[in-house]
């Protein structure tokens, strides 16, 4: 994905309270321009409230941020005016149309009427929703809800995308869909912010990847440098008998060393430099000892490992907390 040096955005040192709970702790990241940063974090761990502070939706209690080179405290409309975003639930008016939703949000815009009817059209057929473009959001898929949405936050044509979650509740091939729009959005020229909670997703889209728990960034890095991190590759043995684990654990140990047990899945694995030939030679040992394999095969640390390893949890939905968090805010800026 092209970019250039240029960091488009910025946030150093942010912090935010909601009451007693301490959202975030002090964060920091940036994105170059023509970039993707994933966010990736366990339940709660303050993804989208450093989301809505950077789209000025929300106050930092400390630190500060810019966006396309304004600060989000103090010139928030110049922010506004360069950013497009695209939350976790669709905003949308379920009682227009799809066509009557992005000519509104033109409108919202100060475009002129032939204009946003142009902007309108030109968005519908991008996202693949010129048949349904005339028929209520009310009757739309969660799919063709969430395109529309993405469509409304690029009606202006920003330069900068903050992305909430964009396809949760999407299925399999609405997500491939989704991915695909994002990475021909990125090819041309727009800088990216995404939370995520499906690790895939991250993989596949981002240049980086910003790891939060606990409201803090604990790792950084593209997807191979976290993996790297937590260590190399490991050769994964599945028995077809627990009752063999403990002597497949010492043939392996034999030959590697530091072996690790999963006895509920039966498997024992050890790290292994570069193959070496050691299945050829663990698969000929557990044999040897009797052994029954019911799998062998060197395996590389995806970024599920990665999660597991740094937060200490399994990423699964995240949603509830966060939007929790979302609706507190919402009720503290209408105080």
């Amino acid at each position: 994905m092209a970019g250039s040096d240029a960091i488009m955005i910025q946030a150093r040192g942010l912090e935010k309270h909601f009451g007693e709970t301490h959202a975030l702790r002090g964060i920091d990241f940036d994105v170059p321009e023509g970039r993707i940063l994933a966010v990736l974090g366990p339940n709660g761990a303050g993804k989208t409230t450093a989301v809505r502070i950077l789209a000025t939706l929300t106050r930092a209690d400390a630190g500060e941020a810019t966006v396309a080179g304004f600060d989000v405290r103090h010139h928030p409309a110049e922010v506004r005016a360069r950013i497009g975003l695209t939350g976790q639930f669709a905003a949308l008016d379920e009682l227009l149309t799809g066509r009557e939703n992005l000519e509104m949000i033109a409108r919202l815009y100060h475009l002129p009427a032939a204009t946003a009817r142009r902007r309108a059209g030109e968005l519908l057929a991008r996202f693949d929703l010129e048949e349904a473009a005339n028929r209520t959001v009310k009757t739309y898929s969660g799919g063709m809800r969430r395109r529309l949405d993405l469509a409304g936050s690029l009606v202006a044509q920003p330069p900068i995308l903050f992305l909430d979650e964009p396809t949760t509740g999407l299925d399999p091939r609405g997500r491939l869909g989704m991915w695909q729009l994002i990475s021909e959005l990125v090819a041309d020229g727009t800088t990216l912010l995404l939370t995520t909670q499906y690790l895939e997703e991250a993989d596949r889209l981002a240049d980086e990847i910003a790891v939060m728990d606990h409201g803090k960034v604990i790792a950084r890095g593209t997807a191979n440098e976290l993996k790297t991190r937590i260590g190399g590759e490991r050769l994964v043995i599945t028995v077809a008998h627990s009752e063999q684990l403990d002597t497949a654990s010492q043939v392996l140990n034999r030959l590697a060393g530091n072996t690790q047990l999963d006895a509920p899945a039966r498997q024992v694995s050890v790290p292994v430099a570069g193959g070496d030939g050691i299945l050829t030679r663990a698969v000929r040992e557990l044999d040897a000892a009797g052994v029954a394999v019911d799998d062998a095969g060197v395996h590389r640390p995806t970024l599920d490992d990665v999660f597991l390893v740094l937060t200490g949890q399994h990423p699964d939905a995240e949603i509830q907390a966060e939007a929790d968090a979302a609706a507190h805010d919402r009720e503290a800026v209408g105080a």
